[in-house]
């Protein structure tokens, strides 16, 4: 019952997030789950219905290194995701946080983000 409860709070703070946050094709959305060991993010044109460029922690892309799901695996994964976006021409995106609140790791993978130069 309680987890339930949890759940339904979950998904309602996710809906109410993804109702205010739409991608297109100048400003596409950046998405981010945090799992219990993975972190895993994407960029998405919503209009179009297409991913753009995706990053996780379980890719070859990172040369090995291992990201956990915490700040510091946050970090890594923003650099690399940020770098990624840049090669792709993405300048600027609006940010999907899914349910979760914008602090720890959310802020810190936004940061990361932002120093490659991408906006939102």
């Amino acid at each position: 019952m309680k987890l339930e409860k949890k759940q339904d709070l979950q998904q309602k703070r996710r809906w109410r997030v993804r109702g205010k946050v739409v991608g297109s094709a100048d400003r596409p959305r950046l998405s981010v789950c945090f799992t219990n060991k993975h972190i895993y993010a994407q960029v998405i044109d919503d209009k179009k219905g297409i991913t753009l460029c995706s990053l996780c922690s379980t890719s070859k892309e990172l040369n090995g290194q291992k990201v956990l799901a915490n700040k510091a695996g946050a970090v890594l994964l923003g650099k690399a995701l940020g770098a990624k976006m840049k090669a792709a021409n993405i300048s600027a995106v609006v940010f999907d946080r899914g349910s979760r609140k914008y602090h720890g790791c959310v802020q810190s993978f936004a940061d990361a983000v932002r120093e490659n130069g991408i906006n939102f």
